[in-house]
Order: structure tokens, then sequence, then C-alpha cells
């Protein structure tokens, strides 16, 4: 799995915006079962995962049957794969999914925590499942559609991010996918303004190192040379930024300087083949 989609997973779809403890209250706001859930809402909130699982276990087993508690048993699941527990997440969710077979929000964190431990096939099967059931689910497309262009299946992404273009031209999901799809397709010139958007949103290491790719492979030096600096004043140990400093002084016939990147690149953790073939 590449180091963008890596980042896009965990910064993501697998962040607490995933969770929703609370059920509907009743009148009764003193009910046990809606006072553990709140707990563990505030739990979540604090990053407190252990208290959060422990209160989600008590309100489950309050009333064990209650469709409510298939809900809480798929934020249990996504509890544990935030405390790197992903085969006890995986079971949990499961054992949701067992119970209630047709519920779209079970079937999407278990693909996530399929995702997360690299069982793309599984994951990609599950939202796609989703997107059968809800079309323009976002969320699943983005995901559905970028496992298939990591693994070669352009067709279903284009397919994929058509919807997410169509749905919600403005979201992250969309800039994400657009800058990934084009970039990969060499459609640089198309890409460039969805790694901007990111950029302005996100400034991640990884949207500025994909912009200054692009404006590369366009010949657009100094655009791509001011990409980096700003790149580098964030991230001055990125391996990446360092690799595209090299390519821009290569192509600069700076030759010193490149190799000075190159191999300071190496350093930070970038594969020493791509570094020396960038002087072959």
């Amino acid at each position: 799995m590449k180091r963008f989609f890596t980042h896009l997973i965990i910064l993501g779809s697998l962040g607490l915006n995933a969770l929703a403890v609370t059920p509907s209250r009743p009148d009764d706001e003193e009910d046990p079962y809606f006072l553990l859930c709140g707990q563990a809402d505030r739990a979540i909130a604090d990053g407190d995962y252990d208290e959060a699982a422990a209160r989600l276990i008590d309100a489950i087993s309050i009333r064990p049957a209650a469709p409510e508690s298939i809900l809480l048993m798929s934020n249990l699941g996504m509890v544990y794969s935030y405390m790197e527990r992903d085969s006890l997440a995986l079971a949990t969710l499961n054992e949701a999914h067992r119970r209630a077979p047709a519920m779209r929000t079970v079937i999407a964190n278990r693909a996530k925590v399929f995702l997360k431990m690299g069982r793309d096939a599984d994951a990609f099967r599950d939202f796609g499942a989703v997107i059968e059931a809800d079309s323009l689910n976002v969320e699943s497309r983005f995901f559905h559609g970028t496992i298939a262009l990591y693994s070669g299946d352009l067709v279903t992404a284009e397919a994929d991010f058509e919807v997410l273009k169509n749905v919600e031209p403005e979201s992250t999901y969309t800039a994400q996918a657009l800058s990934t799809l084009y970039s990969l397709t060499e459609r640089n010139r198309e890409a460039i303004p969805y790694f901007r958007r990111l950029i302005d949103t996100e400034p991640a290491a990884e949207y500025y190192a994909g912009l200054a790719g692009c404006q590369l492979a366009l010949g657009q030096l100094g655009d791509a040379g001011t990409t980096i600096a700003d790149g580098l004043k964030k991230y001055p140990d990125d391996a990446e930024l360092y690799y595209y400093r090299a390519r821009l002084n290569r192509n600069r016939y700076r030759l010193d300087e490149a190799h000075a990147d190159a191999s300071q690149a190496i350093k930070l953790g970038l594969s020493p083949a791509k570094a020396k073939a960038l002087f072959k």
C-alpha cells in the first residue's frame, strides 16, 4: 500500500468522527443504558479508549438484544481498532454483522478494519456491499475506488470517483480521490487544482510532494521549487520532498545539489534504488 493511501486511511475515516455512540434517548434521562452511552461518548472525546470500551460493554450487557446495541457493538469494534486490537475489533464487527447483516454502518466499519489490517480484497468486498445498498455513499465510493486504483482497475476507480465528483465536488474525499487518480494516470494538469485544495485544508507532506511531482512533470520548475520549499518548511525531515528537490536540481543541472538531496532522502528512508534512478 502506498504511503499516500495509508495516510488517507489513518487520518481520514478511521478518525473519531466515525463514531456516534449515543442512540436516541427516551424521556427517561436517568436510564442506566443511556447514561453508560453518554459516559462512553465522553471517554472517546477524551481519547480514553479503555474506559470507552468498558462503558460500551456495560451498556450492551444491559440490553443485549436491543437493535440500538448493534450500533454500540459496531462502535466498540472501532474503539478496539483505535486501541490497535484489530483482531478483537474484527471479531466484534463480525458478530455485529451476524446480528444485523444489512446494517451499512457495521459493514463500512468492518471494511475500514480490513483495510487497516491489509486485507484489501475483503475491504473492497464490504465497501462494494455498502455501495450496492447506497450507490451515493461517498465514503465507501472513495475507498472502493482507491483500492481499485491501486489494484490497477482503472474502470472501477473512474466510475467510483465520477460519483464523488458529481455528488460532492467540493469534499475532501473528492479532492483526495481525483488528485491521486489524475497524478497516477499522468493527467498532471488536472491533478494540480485538487492538490492545491488539499494543501489549503490539510497541508500534509504527501500533498506537497504530489503537487511538486505534477509540476515537475509539466516542466513548471519555478512552481515546483516554491511548492517544495513550502513543504520543507513544514516537514524538514520528509524523504519524498528531498527526492523531489533532487529531481528539481537535476533538471536545473545543479548536479552536486541534486546528489546531496538524493543522499539526504535516502538517510530519511527513501529507497536507494529510487534515488539512484534519478541519475541514470
